[in-house]
């Protein structure tokens, strides 16, 4: 046993003389094949708890890590929108299918039916608002969310369409019906996918998607303009802290300008929150038209209130006025603008 002993020692001590005696290149061939971090792991800047307090075994010293560099903050950005133009144009797609949709018409009224569907869909409660005017029945729509918070902004949107195209160039077509895939559908458009993603918990406001009957009938057969937003001002239960209406707004060809009758601040506001966006040639911060539309009762009201329309519309009141004439890159430039002053709004 003795002898089997020392020749273990004597094997071990002059194993130890080769590799002490080795070339210094052969010790660093060596270091290079034993890997300096674990597979699969990446290096970090800073160690974790874990790998500071796991030293290598043969370590004779502890060197001090270098402080992790200061980041500079991140500039402050506007969140993401997620609102979606080709969804929000298969909603103005949806529209015409129904055919013309005046006030009193079948189709109108199914216009009514597929809104509240969506409302609903989306998880909205909607509220039929029914009102009678020169004997003919018609229907605002209201959309809200039971869990929304803190003061009241309705965005608004006309879903009837007029009865007659009597700004059209040929003058035998001024009797025929319209589609009015922009001038009704695509304001419907925007507030139908505005009811699909805006999220209560990112807003500091409660919301109310209002869809007006009898907007489009004025100066026809003794009508006026905006009966059913009018009926909406008139029998309000709260009193909002502002109104934003959005017609004709899904050109191709958008130009979005100030409405001289619309609040002031409140457009200012949404306007800079477009050139945010990099919309700032569409909305284009310059007054230029002025105009009645379902905003007015509201302001009549002391209400503030807003009409973003874009009334350079060429087939405006026309039988062109068809859905090939609306952009689902329009309808997004304004559902974007929306989305993000409703979550940036304190």
């Amino acid at each position: 046993m003795i002898l089997v002993g020392l020749a273990l020692l004597m094997t071990g001590v002059f194993s130890y003389w080769i590799v002490s005696q080795a070339p210094a290149s052969s010790q660093a061939e060596l270091s290079e094949l034993q890997p300096s971090n674990p597979v699969g792991v990446l290096p970090t800047a800073t160690p974790s708890i874990d790998q500071a307090d796991a030293a290598p075994e043969t370590a004779t010293a502890t060197a001090t890590p270098s402080p992790s560099p200061t980041m500079p903050p991140s500039p402050t950005a506007i969140p993401d929108p997620t609102f979606d133009g080709q969804v929000a144009y298969q909603h103005v797609l949806a529209q015409v299918a129904l055919g013309p949709r005046p006030t009193g018409s079948e189709a109108g009224w199914a216009t009514g039916e597929l809104i509240i569907a969506e409302l609903e869909k989306a998880g909205w409660q909607a509220e039929a608002q029914e009102f009678i005017f020169n004997g003919v029945r018609g229907r605002n729509i209201i959309g809200r969310r039971e869990e929304s918070r803190g003061p009241i902004i309705i965005l608004g949107a006309h879903y009837d369409t007029r009865p007659a195209a009597d700004q059209d160039p040929t003058e035998s077509l001024r009797d025929e019906w319209i589609e009015g895939a922009n001038d009704g559908a695509s304001g419907v458009a925007v507030l139908l996918e505005l009811a699909r993603i805006l999220e209560p918990d990112k807003l500091q406001h409660e919301v109310w998607l209002a869809f007006f009957d009898a907007e489009d009938r004025g100066r026809l057969d003794g009508w006026p303009f905006s009966v059913g937003a009018r009926h909406m001002a008139e029998n309000l239960t709260a009193n909002p802290e502002s109104v934003i209406v959005v017609d004709m707004i899904g050109d191709v060809g958008q130009q979005l300008y100030y409405e001289r009758n619309s609040d002031q601040a409140l457009s200012q506001e949404i306007w800079a929150v477009a050139a945010e966006l990099g919309y700032q040639d569409y909305f284009i911060a310059e007054p230029r038209h002025t105009i009645i539309d379902d905003h007015i009762p509201f302001i009549e009201r002391g209400i503030p209130a807003v009409d973003i329309i874009d009334f350079d519309y060429p087939y405006w009141h026309t039988v062109e006025d068809t859905a090939d004439k609306v952009s689902p890159e329009s309808l997004e430039r304004v559902g974007r603008t929306l989305e993000i002053w409703l979550e940036e709004k304190q």
